[in-house]
């Protein structure tokens, strides 16, 4: 489930708006073109700019993600798509992800995505009440207030991560983390060298208080290293951060869709009912749900693949250990608890998620704009019922499991074979599998 890059190039510009080159570090002015035919082939004018820190977040670290793309910002091998560019020359604050092109070599140029970790207005909120837990409201060392609480103390003295230490943290993909979850978290952690230990040993200060600080405002990042999309996860691959920034590999989000043609959007539906079965059921024996979804948080790769965009509402349960007793023993809550969600999240117990919750979801909230009104009357009469009995919460799983499989089996022969859907051609010309 390796992603491809497709065909997309960057195409240098002779003039970009002063203004926008302020807001990222050596960003090339390049317009994104899907009609190049081939990155190698596409020229490239590099100027140097001034990094703006205070942008990418890098006067917060440590209390950031981390660093380990910096460098390619430097040596100019990030390019900021100009297209977001307003007429003022900055992106708009409000978007969570811009388009950008990146480069190993600074000659052959693929799509990737620009994630802030969370949004710009939420950043302050967080970084304001970092500072008012230490009665510091007008200035403060963000770092050195998260450094003193008590538990950071104790990922101090810690040799592994365990439960005790994300007890209380918002996010869905530690309400009910096993140990076996959080030894995969460390050993897969890629902002540090030499991973691969389920220890600590080889974590700085920094390497902890980054990890902890990622882990408490947004674990979409994480998700991403942790389950890779090259061992068969339906996630985009992560290639790095800076600062409060992350990047992985492009997609097109699902609402770009809606419009598509009845064969594409069947054959996008399939697709994203197979990602919930394998989230639902896999070799590795964790159980994968949604909080809440929309169309977001599902996009496409130029090769018709569809992939997970956004997994910060994903939460994951270890079916194989259960759920571990300091997740039992209730909660603790602390400035890390408050950061993104201001001490009012309220999540669920982990004994109470039940198997359909995703496709419940998916089916009210994103199937039936994917499919209504394409079909011949008799297959869309059909696939709306079928949408909607998946859809009821009120249903027990076993008939909202069946609901799936019947719309699966309906979609199945409306899809086609051909180059548009390149992550299955040829192979669905000689297996009907494909």
């Amino acid at each position: 489930m390796q992603p491809r890059a497709g065909p997309e190039a960057a195409i240098a510009c002779s003039s970009c708006p002063a203004l926008l080159l302020l807001w990222l570090p050596a960003l090339g002015c390049s317009l994104s073109s899907a009609a190049s035919p081939t990155p190698s082939l596409v020229p490239r004018v590099r100027t140097s700019y001034s990094l703006e820190r205070t942008m990418l977040g890098l006067d917060k670290c440590n209390a950031c993600i981390g660093t380990s793309i910096c460098k390619k910002f430097f040596k100019e091998e990030i390019s900021f798509d100009n297209l977001l560019a307003s007429r003022l020359g900055l992106p708009p604050d409000f978007l969570p992800s811009y388009p950008a092109n990146y480069s190993d070599d600074s000659k052959t140029w693929r799509p990737v995505e620009i994630f802030r970790l969370v949004g710009k207005h939420q950043n302050e909120v967080s970084d304001k009440r970092i500072c008012a837990s230490a009665s510091a409201l007008k200035t403060c060392s963000i770092e050195h207030v998260l450094r003193k609480t008590a538990r950071f103390r104790q990922w101090l003295q810690a040799k592994r991560l365990t439960p005790d230490l994300v007890q209380g943290l918002p996010s869905p993909l530690l309400r009910c983390p096993s140990q076996r979850l959080l030894d995969r978290v460390i050993r897969r952690y890629a902002e540090v060298a030499d991973a691969g230990s389920i220890f600590m040993d080889h974590f700085t200060d920094r390497d902890k208080l980054r990890l902890l600080y990622t882990l408490a405002v947004n674990t979409h990042p994480i998700i991403l290293q942790i389950f890779p999309g090259a061992e068969g996860w339906p996630l985009p691959k992560y290639l790095g951060s800076c600062g409060r920034y992350f990047i992985s590999t492009s997609t097109r989000p699902l609402q770009e869709f809606y419009s598509a043609p009845p064969d594409q959007a069947a054959d996008i539906a399939y697709q994203l009912l197979g990602v919930l079965e394998s989230l639902r059921s896999n070799d590795l024996n964790y159980f994968f749900y949604f909080t809440h979804v929309d169309a977001s948080m599902f996009g496409i790769f130029n090769n018709g693949h569809l992939f997970i965009r956004d997994a910060s509402a994903l939460g994951v349960i270890d079916k194989q250990e259960g759920v571990s007793a300091a997740t039992r023993m209730g909660e603790n809550h602390d400035i890390f608890s408050c950061l993104v969600s201001g001490c009012q999240a309220q999540l669920p117990s982990c004994n109470t998620i039940p198997e359909k919750q995703s496709l419940v979801l998916v089916c009210r909230q994103l199937l039936p704009r994917l499919l209504q009104g394409k079909f011949p009357s008799a297959v869309q009469e059909e696939i709306d019922s079928t949408v909607a009995q998946c859809g009821e919460s009120t249903r027990p799983d076993p008939e909202v499991l069946r609901a799936a499989s019947l719309l699966k089996d309906i979609l199945r022969p409306l899809r086609t074979c051909d180059p548009r859907f390149a992550y299955r051609y040829p192979d669905c010309k000689y297996n009907d599998r494909f």
